[in-house]
């Protein structure tokens, strides 16, 4: 596996060794050791989540706060998507600054989002399958979220606003400006 620092402190793009034949491919997903090793992270994951949508998906962008902060490892089984990372960590030299990257399950990319980021994705093909690991488990009061398209962050979706498909929830998020970042 290559491990490649994003321009976000911490965040890691990592793209594991494919193996191709006849047959089709085979790749270790996640092995905690060699994890560690190529990180230096020692992440215990507790929960796996997967979602699947349809072109036009935009989930995001999404966080949670305080104790139930989440690092995650997210990557695309099938089709693909955008995804986005914002780091939202006042202490940090990246505060505000964005990262977005395609994940698909033609690249096999991953990518490693620390506690203290917000995160979200859109789906460019037809349908798409996204799957991520957490280190925290999922606590609903602790949920909270920045809207998509908003001005402060200026994140460059590439895709007609008009046909997103959002939740309604995605729909009324509060701006960078008005979320509260407790980590």
């Amino acid at each position: 596996m290559t491990v490649e620092q994003t321009p976000l402190k911490d965040c890691l793009l990592i793209k594991p060794d494919v193996f191709r034949d006849e047959r089709g491919s085979f790749l270790e997903s996640y092995h905690h050791k060699r994890f560690k090793d190529e990180t230096g992270l020692d992440i215990d994951f507790v929960q796996d989540n997967q979602s699947v949508s349809q072109k036009g998906t935009l989930r995001g962008l999404h966080f949670q706060l305080g104790q139930a902060a989440q690092a995650k490892l997210v990557r695309t089984i099938v089709g693909e998507i955008m995804d986005v990372v914002v780091d939202l960590r006042k202490d940090s030299p990246s505060f505000g600054k964005h990262f977005k990257t395609i994940l698909s399950g033609d690249n096999n990319h991953q990518l490693f989002v620390p506690r203290g980021f917000a995160h979200g994705f859109l789906v460019l093909s037809e349908m798409a399958v996204f799957a991520y690991k957490c280190d925290n488990y999922y606590d609903k009061p602790s949920e909270s979220g920045i809207i998509f398209n908003d001005k402060t962050l200026a994140i460059d979706w590439g895709y007609p606003e008009e046909e997103l498909v959002l939740s309604e929830k995605d729909k009324n998020l509060p701006g960078f400006e008005e979320s509260s970042f407790s980590f």
